[in-house]
């Protein structure tokens, strides 16, 4: 018997995201392939109830970190099916969390009758599927599986505790902001939002893995000018330009798009991602070549210091603030600012050692540097 949930922000958030899978349930075109099941409210506050008090404990002294796929073994191939199911509880899911630690290994879970259980694991999923990741201790996100087939799955909402935040894909936030929405709109984030793989946004989440924070520099192609905003010499410059990623992107505009060709996509962004852990700027193309990494930022001789920036971020409810770019994050936050203030033709992405992620671009109609947050779309 389904009871009630204890943490008051499962039976808050619940609601906006069974309408957020009805709604793009209702749109989508599998094409006859395989969806994910529609979750109902009761059963997502249930979810979302065992997951976050399961989160705040801990196995032999160590906090669990755990994806749930809500479907049954039947949505699925190659499932593995427990003999004998397991109600969900924060006790079961805390000791099965050490054995599906792994990248895209999922718990099943499934509703029969009046209760929720888990089943067994499943890694393979179809379209829209529900799954429900615990990352740390009180930290749980929401997301779905892409119709696309692989890449990272789509974060729908991200619960901290109290402070819930559903991702608003439309940012109809801004709707009445068309300079700030002008600017979102020149970003390589959403620009590509309609491919197979997303190069930032996965480069993004290949950054947060090594999880010594970073800073990238997209500058535009055939051009030296971005050197003038960089130290000289560059301490590791890349000759020739490391284009893996960007031949990959034109492979994928003359052809169908393979899972082969999404798996070696993803490895190419994976290794630029292991560079921008050392100290200092990786530097690409925003057609993805690398120019070089460790690259350390200064003021262009002929520039003045940034004085304010506007800051967003894709979470329905938000508002656009205009700050100091001191107040917005430490040195690499500071030099983002102060680059893209320089070269207002680049992007810089910073990640954060706590895992915060913001995305800098030049806003021609505001004159000024627009700095987006997009660490909800990434955990």
């Amino acid at each position: 018997m389904l009871s009630e949930p204890s943490y008051l922000g499962a039976r808050m958030v619940a609601p906006a995201i069974a309408a957020h899978f009805a709604h793009h349930l209702a749109l989508t075109t599998a094409g006859g392939a395989a969806l994910g099941p529609p979750p109902a409210v009761p059963l997502l506050e249930a979810l979302i109830d065992v997951a976050f008090w399961t989160s705040l404990r801990q196995e032999e002294g160590h906090p669990p970190k755990i994806s749930l796929a809500l479907l049954s073994s039947a949505q699925t191939t190659a499932p593995l099916e427990l003999a004998h199911r397991l109600r969900l509880t924060p006790h079961n899911l805390l000791k099965l969390a050490p054995a599906v630690e792994q990248p895209g290994t999922h718990l099943g879970v499934w509703a029969e009758g009046d209760d929720l259980y888990i089943w067994g694991t499943a890694t393979r999923l179809p379209a829209l599927c529900l799954v429900l990741e615990v990352v740390e201790p009180g930290l749980l996100v929401v997301k779905h599986s892409r119709q696309e087939g692989l890449g990272k799955f789509i974060n729908v909402a991200v619960l901290r505790g109290d402070q819930l935040q559903m991702v608003d894909e439309e940012n109809r936030e801004l709707l009445d902001c068309p300079a700030l929405l002008a600017s979102l709109y020149g970003m390589p984030l959403l620009a590509q939002a309609g491919t197979a793989v997303n190069v930032l946004v996965e480069l993004a989440a290949a950054m947060r893995l090594h999880g010594r924070g970073g800073l990238v520099l997209l500058v535009p192609p055939q051009s030296a000018t971005w050197q003038a905003s960089i130290v000289q010499p560059l301490k590791y410059p890349v000759l020739p330009p490391f284009g893996t990623i960007a031949e990959l992107l034109h492979r994928g505009t003359t052809g169908p798009l393979s899972q082969e060709w999404q798996e070696s996509l993803l490895r190419a962004i994976g290794v630029v991602g292991g560079f921008t852990a050392v100290d200092g700027a990786t530097v690409l193309t925003q057609g993805y070549e690398m120019l070089a990494f460790g690259a350390k930022v200064t003021r262009a001789a002929t520039s003045t210091p940034v004085e304010q920036m506007v800051i967003t971020e894709p979470v329905v409810g938000s508002q656009p603030r205009t700050v100091h770019p001191a107040q917005n994050g430490g040195t690499r936050h500071l030099a983002a600012a102060q680059f893209v203030h320089d070269q207002r033709d680049s992007l810089a992405l910073v990640a954060s050692q706590d895992g915060f992620f913001t995305l800098f671009a030049w806003s021609n109609r505001l004159e000024m540097v627009h700095a987006h947050r997009i660490d909800v779309l990434l955990l």
